[in-house]
């Protein structure tokens, strides 16, 4: 014990003590020059979290209600279809990231490939998520079948593009402005996913016809085709506006020290237990909306509202995190919309009351976008300062913390639907039982709070404050200028010699 001891004393006075003696601000503005990002190449890494966050918004919001509604699922089914997706969905992330973590380098990168092939693939499945097949005993086949395949392909996209922060360039201010164009283009992207798929779709709703209307399902169609096509032009942009650098890369000697890092484990923690909060509160606001509160021809507007909201907040939860840090930006985003739920929870139905509330969990959506992802660079840093040794991992930090995200969703799609089963959920009926009312009530107002506050007790102990984060970036900094020194004397010997 004492020798560990003698032995950090050592390295830290080494560490501190050359900083001290070596440091170069000629050196370190060079660096800084050699990682700047210029807006162009932000906004076309940025344009790369749209497809994403267009299609989980689509899918997130009215999935639910197109399996019950339109495709004239049992509430049974539907409910396999979304846990079985999402399950599917969280287990293809850390094998994904192990396939990216041993693909090999191109003359395009090691992610950018991925994006750009699984693309044309993922838009065709996604299409056939939407249509309606002409048959009713395959259906449920149909749908888990090619759910599943869509979140495989995209699957292929998202977890490449979220490392891909820790390779466009190695300066953390950077990452982080990038990470706000990013939540910012994400949150644009969730608006217009809400509005393509809302406003076509609410236009073609009627709600009290027995079966579901040719209109409707058409409608489905065109959305996700309009959805599509904007899926690919986003990733045409992002494959070619964004260069990104080359870093060794391993899977077998990292995972362990990843999974094994006490501030990651404590984050990913924290945002499972929020994130499934807003999840509830996503996947059930439709049906909430149409049948508790009775808003069946406004619930496309009211959503609508919601990611506006979010869209104009984030610029604010860029400054405010930036000016009292990224921990208190968490609790107050968090804390924020539990009022405003509480408030739709205890009110009778007033439709301007609703609204209000929409643009309140909007401004916390917000928080919820853009702080797990301006974060978990902090933690792949912190795991750098302690791990030098250890490289190449930042896939993986990436990758699990989806597969955890996208576990949490999957469980609260597959409870909410088979709570609606059991309450007695209606296929397309002007109204529902009473015990329907209430569930839904719980699903987006009790349960969301308990979850939200919950997290928020396991941030308490997330070790990463401010003054932690700007030593570690100091310490990083070190071992890049040290890094380059030792190239720089290898060169020099190699010329001499």
């Amino acid at each position: 014990m004492f020798s560990n001891y003698f032995h950090y004393c050592a390295t830290f006075l080494k560490s501190h003590c050359k900083m001290c003696f070596t440091y170069n601000p000629a050196a370190d503005l060079k660096s800084r020059g050699r990682n700047k990002l210029s807006i162009c190449n932000k906004l076309c890494y940025a344009v790369g979290g749209a497809p994403y966050q267009i299609t989980g918004c689509a899918l997130g919001f009215f999935l639910q209600i197109y399996l019950l509604d339109v495709a004239q699922l049992d509430p049974f089914y539907a409910s396999i279809i979304l846990f079985g997706g999402r399950a599917w969905d969280a287990v293809t992330d850390p094998t994904v990231g192990f396939l990216v973590s041993r693909s090999p380098w191109t003359r395009y990168g090691r992610m950018l490939p991925w994006i750009l092939l699984s693309t044309p693939l993922a838009v065709l499945a996604y299409f056939l998520i939407w249509y309606v097949p002409p048959f009713e005993n395959g259906k449920v086949i149909w749908y888990l079948f090619f759910y599943c395949l869509f979140q495989s392909l995209q699957t292929c996209f998202h977890v490449p593009y979220s490392a891909l922060t820790m390779f466009i360039t190695s300066d953390q201010k950077e990452r982080d402005s990038a990470t706000a164009y990013r939540m910012t283009v994400e949150v644009l992207g969730t608006v217009l996913g809400t509005a393509i798929q809302g406003q076509i779709v609410g236009m073609a709703n009627a709600p009290c016809l027995k079966g579901p209307s040719d209109i409707l399902k058409i409608a489905y169609m065109i959305a996700s085709g309009i959805i599509c096509v904007i899926y690919i032009l986003c990733a045409i942009v992002l494959f070619f506006g964004v260069k990104e650098q080359k870093e060794p890369m391993s899977f077998f000697q990292g995972i362990r020290l990843v999974m094994g890092h006490g501030p990651y484990a404590k984050l990913v923690m924290v945002f499972l237990f929020t994130s499934l909060g807003f999840m509830l509160l996503e996947g059930n606001f439709a049906l909430f909306c149409s049948y508790t509160l009775g808003f069946r021809n406004d619930f496309q507007n009211i959503l609508l509202v919601i990611m506006l909201s979010a869209t104009l907040a984030i610029p604010f939860w860029q400054w405010f995190l930036s000016r009292f840090g990224k921990k208190t930006a968490v609790y107050i985003g968090s804390l924020s919309v539990i009022p405003f739920l509480v408030l739709v929870a205890c009110v009778k139905s007033n439709l301007i009351v609703t609204y209000i509330v929409a643009f309140a969990a909007g401004v916390s959506v917000a928080a919820a976008f853009l702080l797990p992802w301006s974060m978990l660079p902090d933690v792949v840093d912190d795991f750098q300062v302690h791990n030098p040794d250890s490289t190449g991992h930042e896939a993986l930090f990436y990758s699990f913390y989806v597969f955890f995200t996208k576990f949490a969703s999957g469980v609260s799609l597959g409870i909410s639907t088979l709570s609606l089963d059991f309450a007695g959920y209606l296929t397309r009926g002007c109204s529902q039982p009473h015990t329907v009312d209430l569930t839904l009530k719980i699903l987006v107002t009790a349960a969301p709070i308990v979850l939200i506050l919950i997290g928020l007790c396991i941030l308490y102990t997330y070790p990463i404050n401010e003054e932690k984060r700007q030593g570690n970036r100091k310490l990083l900094q070190e071992q890049r200028d040290n890094e380059s020194d030792s190239d720089t004397d290898s060169t020099e010997l190699a010329n001499v010699v």
